[in-house]
């Protein structure tokens, strides 16, 4: 058997983080996704509930919040519960394994204002000189 869903998308509001009795941190958000195709030329998406638990709900209550774009790695799950009115209560959600911060952290900027550097990236700067001789193979 397999279960395994992969997405990137926005979150549609800020995260809502709670504690567990047993101090156990677990965090809720709403990812939108956008769909492979338009209809009637227009972009559709879909809304689709994610949960985190312990350190990495934390992380994502401190760094995402509405609008932030990110990718989860986790799997489909199916819970139900009985309702204040009675009747029972059926979520789908994804449980998350894993949550990619996949922008930077802006500060207060503007999004659109927002140019990366390459002071962060390893790879930027001069080329090296590297002699056939210096190779082991």
């Amino acid at each position: 058997m397999l279960n395994r869903v992969v997405l990137v998308g926005r979150l549609t509001k800020n995260v809502d983080l709670r504690y567990t009795p047993n101090g156990v941190a677990v965090a809720n958000f709403t990812l939108a996704v956008n769909r492979p195709f338009k209809q009637d030329g227009e972009q559709k998406a879909d809304f689709i509930n994610v949960q985190v638990w312990r350190k990495p709900a934390e992380n994502v209550a401190n760094y995402l919040k509405k609008g932030s774009l990110c990718g989860v790695d986790g799997r489909i799950q199916t819970r139900n519960y009985e309702g204040q009115d009675g009747k029972r209560v059926y979520v789908t959600e994804v449980v998350a394994d894993s949550v990619q911060f996949l922008e930077p952290k802006r500060d207060g900027q503007a999004q659109s204002n927002y140019q990366a550097s390459n002071q962060d990236d390893p790879f930027q700067g001069d080329a090296v000189d590297i002699n056939s001789d210096d190779l082991p193979f």
